[in-house]
């Protein structure tokens, strides 16, 4: 049998973790769960690995990649904005449908401080992500299309709420099947009433 590469095997520990992180919670992921999983014995975790918040800081530098190209799709002048910001949150819930236990490595408790650096990088990406919503709404104001009396804050809130009641309903049912196909219908309804009476989106 062919060895697997280096990159290969972090790749395949990566996921085996993100794997265990839905199933078990992030902070009862341990090596040893990780090693089984993958039918390997713990030191060659190390060997790719040394610390288990190397594990973590990878999986960090993977889950931001992602959600930084999400909002540079806000940033792109292709599109319109509105069509921008549907992109922008569609994208995002492709992403956690990917990686179902991103919400719950955000919100999880961790006695251990395992995986407060990785935690605080994503959450610097998300709040990166919100500002883009809301310059792509401070857009639809200055172009007269967002509704009267909505703040371009406000409605960036309400897009990222529609994101957590997703998630939280996520989290509750374990099941990720809603995530796309029902985020496309309340985000085209959500859009629909932000746009300024009379005016075409």
């Amino acid at each position: 049998m062919k060895r697997k590469t280096t990159s290969n095997r972090k790749a395949e520990i990566l996921s085996a973790t993100l794997e265990l992180a839905f199933e078990v919670g992030p902070d009862h992921v341990t090596t040893g769960r990780i090693a089984k999983r993958l039918g390997l014995s713990q030191p060659a975790i190390y060997k790719h690995f040394p610390k288990k918040q190397d594990i973590w800081s990878a999986i960090g530098d993977t889950i931001c990649k992602r959600i930084y190209q999400n909002a540079e799709i806000g940033k792109t002048f292709d599109r319109s904005p509105s069509d921008r910001l549907r992109h922008m949150v569609m994208s995002h819930l492709h992403l956690v449908t990917e990686y179902p236990a991103l919400p719950e490595i955000m919100v999880t408790r961790d006695p251990t401080g395992r995986l407060t650096e990785t935690r605080q990088r994503i959450l610097a990406a998300m709040f990166g992500f919100r500002d883009t919503l809301i310059a792509c709404c401070e857009e639809l104001r200055t172009a007269g299309q967002l509704r009267d009396g909505l703040r371009p804050e406000d409605s960036a809130t309400l897009l990222v709420g529609l994101i957590q009641s997703l998630v939280l309903r996520l989290i509750l049912t374990r099941d990720t099947s809603h995530l796309v196909e029902e985020g496309e219908r309340l985000l085209n309804l959500q859009l629909s009433l932000f746009e300024r009476e009379g005016c075409e989106s």
